[in-house]
């Protein structure tokens, strides 16, 4: 389809780590995680941990979502771009057969 296609592919698989990487590092807690038997005496330790990965599942979920809406959206784009060279053709082609016949228009008037 699109020579730029693989470029784009890498680019927005970049972006989407950059997103991942930022959201990441914006959820995550200023604990360590903790040892077995920190968390057996700590249970607030357990569930900061449930916690983190509940919020890393959220995003991997968001990151899903938006990597779906930005195929979505380059599915979209595709279709739109073939609808206008389609017509920026039937515009050309009409333009040519409207410039001939007022060639021919114009040659039946001198005769």
């Amino acid at each position: 389809m699109n020579s730029d296609t693989p470029y784009e592919d890498s680019v927005s698989i970049m972006v989407l780590e950059n997103i991942k990487n930022k959201l990441l590092h914006a959820f995550r807690t200023s604990a360590e995680p903790r040892t077995s038997a920190e968390t057996a005496v700590h249970p607030v330790g357990k569930s900061l941990q449930v916690n983190e990965e509940l919020r890393r599942a959220k995003i991997d979920g968001a990151i899903t979502w938006l990597r779906s809406e930005l195929l979505e959206m380059r599915s979209q784009d595709r279709q739109l771009a073939q609808t206008l060279l389609g017509l920026n053709k039937e515009i050309q082609r009409l333009r040519r057969e409207n410039g001939s016949l007022l060639l021919d228009a114009d040659s039946t008037e001198h005769l």
